[in-house]
């Protein structure tokens, strides 16, 4: 390991001795980013997930291929859709997985923008408050995260939700998992409080498109399938909020659901590393739109009156595309 990364941790343990990590559970408002678009007012971002095991699994063709694309589409940020560090997160914030399967995988040029990232569930099997600690930002400016926040990118709203504790199986069949809950319990109260934080600021919302993005599926034909927990208790205020697109990873996989009962496209994004091969099951083919048992990422591109979804495979091929759009001017 090189001298400077030496040097970084010694400064991030000394800053860890000065500043007390800490939590307050969302009670009345989240943190919300400023993101400035383009000149132009458009914005572009790429989105991967399920990607932390030190360049293993495609996971460095992966990021290779993120460099070309977030060159030639000129990105303004990447988002991690979580589980970020396998298997079972990092242990501290001197964690070498950090270095090891973030800071020396991403190097290319177009990938030095902040990358706006949410927790998943093999992330809360180690020590949470480390990814959530600004002592990581210390040691690379790129890294955001936290457990549920907005970035407002003007003609865009990205509302980012902590999905893991949603799902009951953590917490009543751990199996032989142990989970860190700091922060999390009286768990009702929780999740009541993000769910009002969450509806509030998408109501507030003025901005042409709202997305929001989460590490757990809502609807999916991957392994995980869908998270019923979230279908009964998210999707609601996203369907009455007039949300354009969920983004998830969870299942190692890309994948595209129209939903018939609603305007919002499910997309998953969690090819960052291992892939599931085979490990698809049946979806109505009216809604689905396009699956792929394999790694890699995908792209978005906003203007005001259009939306462009591109995946990508780890050799840069083009998987699938999909566009939406809006009038400029509400006709009402």
């Amino acid at each position: 390991m090189s001298a400077q990364w030496n040097k970084t941790m010694a400064l991030a343990l000394m800053l860890a001795a000065l500043l007390p990590l800490c939590f307050v559970p969302c009670s009345a408002e989240l943190q919300r980013f400023e993101q400035d678009a383009k000149a132009d007012g458009s914005l572009s971002f790429l989105v991967v997930g399920d990607w932390g095991r030190r360049g293993l699994y495609n996971q460095t063709k992966v990021a290779h291929q993120m460099g070309i694309i977030g060159e030639k589409l000129d990105i303004d940020f990447t988002i991690s859709t979580g589980d970020n560090f396998y298997d079972n997160g990092l242990t501290g914030v001197d964690d070498a997985a950090f270095f090891e399967s973030f800071v020396k995988i991403y190097t290319a040029p177009s990938l030095q923008k902040p990358w706006y990232t949410v927790l998943g569930n093999h992330d809360y099997r180690g020590d949470v408050e480390a990814q959530l600690s600004p002592i990581l930002r210390e040691i690379d400016s790129r890294w955001i995260c936290l457990r549920s926040f907005i970035v407002n990118a003007e003609i865009a709203e990205i509302f980012f939700v902590d999905t893991t504790p949603f799902v009951k199986k953590y917490f009543a069949e751990p199996e032989d998992h142990t989970y860190d809950w700091n922060g999390i319990r009286p768990r009702k109260q929780y999740l009541s409080n993000l769910l009002q934080d969450l509806d509030s600021a998408l109501r507030r919302s003025t901005a042409k498109w709202k997305i929001v993005v989460g590490h757990h599926t809502i609807k999916s034909a991957g392994h995980h399938g869908n998270t019923h927990e979230l279908a009964l208790q998210l999707l609601p205020i996203l369907q009455a909020n007039d949300v354009d697109l969920y983004i998830n990873g969870h299942d190692h996989c890309l994948e595209q659901i129209s939903s018939t009962d609603s305007g919002i496209e499910f997309l998953t994004s969690g090819g960052g590393s291992k892939a599931w091969r085979g490990d698809v099951g049946w979806w109505n083919p009216k809604e689905m739109k396009f699956y792929y048992d394999g790694q890699g990422f995908m792209s978005v591109q906003i203007t005001r009156t259009q939306i462009d979804i591109i995946f990508y495979d780890i050799f840069g091929n083009v998987l699938h595309k999909w566009s939406t759009s809006k009038q400029l001017y509400s006709t009402i």
